[in-house]
């Protein structure tokens, strides 16, 4: 049996910072008024020609090093972003020429939004477990400071830029031990950016728009379903995790999953206050830092969650 395991992990936060204070120098807003309703207290912007790939380029350098691989090593990258650098190629495409990355070896993007980052930790493990694939790179990359309306005040103070990456190898022990993934178009209204181009035109609003209250309480319902699902699939109850990485989007979608699992404040990883949502790129930047920092330690299980726009949620269990 071929399983994937975790061989390194990633990340990079732009240098430029917006803070609270930052924001209320713009706009009807506050610090504390920020900080209560999501725990945010900055946000990375990109600088000027700063794309999806470079940000993406820099967190899979940290991730290879981690792994003790070179670029020309990898069989597969997988990229998931909301925001890739042009319509096409792919952002992957792009990330493999700037990595030197195995000319040749399948590259391409996932879109998902905030959940990207589970759908192609999803794919990559696939790849593995067939056979296709030993060494996988996998990225969540986002720049989606530039889809937002910088006069609301809604959407513009909730997210921000980043990227995080990780290497999955092959392995006759288990690592990923599953994820289970979902979707519901129905609720494509709560959250978008329904713009489109046309002619060289936009059309429609290009940038977030989003019903705050209806996206909380089906955030919190949906990721406590996925959770309960793939541990109830993998024999394990919430009291196994060890270690819960949830999509960074807001400090109290967190806390009240956290609340409904019954998984204690102390295992709970929360990073979202020095970088807002960062879409695709927020769990894996969460993963990094748990790894990093001693949060999430060799031979403890991870419980990964996510939810987005589209709508789309899932989990990933993780043992390393």
């Amino acid at each position: 049996m071929i399983y994937s395991k975790l061989l390194g992990t990633g990340s990079y936060l732009p240098e430029q910072i917006i803070t609270n204070d930052d924001l209320a120098q713009r706009i009807e807003t506050s610090d504390e008024w920020i900080r209560s309703r999501t725990g945010i207290c900055q946000r990375h912007v990109r600088a000027a020609g700063q794309t999806t790939s470079d940000l993406a380029l820099e967190a899979s350098r940290r991730a290879l090093e981690a792994a003790g691989l070179r670029p020309d090593q990898l069989d597969l990258i997988v990229v998931a972003t909301t925001t890739p650098d042009m319509a096409f190629p792919s952002t992957a495409c792009l990330l493999q020429a700037k990595l030197g990355a195995n000319t040749g070896a399948p590259a391409f993007d996932v879109q998902a939004v905030c959940t990207g980052f589970l759908y192609a930790l999803s794919v990559a493990d696939q790849f593995i477990r067939s056979g296709s694939a030993r060494q996988v790179l996998v990225v969540g990359a986002e720049t989606f400071t530039h889809l937002l309306d910088w006069n609301d005040r809604n959407t513009c103070v909730l997210f921000g830029d980043g990227a995080g990456a990780v290497v999955l190898g092959a392995s006759s022990t288990p690592g990923l031990l599953g994820t289970r993934l979902h979707a519901d178009g129905r609720y494509a209204g709560l959250l978008s950016a329904p713009g489109s181009m046309s002619g060289g035109q936009v059309l429609g609003k290009p940038t977030v728009q989003m019903d705050g209250g209806a996206v909380f309480k089906f955030a919190v319902k949906v990721l406590d379903q996925v959770s309960r699902e793939i541990l109830t699939e993998h024999g394990l109850t919430p009291a196994a995790v060890d270690c819960f990485i949830p999509h960074q989007a807001n400090i109290r979608i967190i806390e009240a999953t956290a609340h409904k699992l019954g998984i204690p404040s102390e295992r709970v990883v929360r990073t979202v206050s020095e970088h807002g949502n960062t879409s695709a790129a927020s769990v894996p930047l969460a993963l990094d830092h748990a790894w990093r920092t001693g949060q999430f330690k060799t031979g403890q299980l991870g419980l990964l969650v996510a939810v987005g726009g589209g709508f789309t949620w899932g989990a990933g269990l993780l043992q390393v």
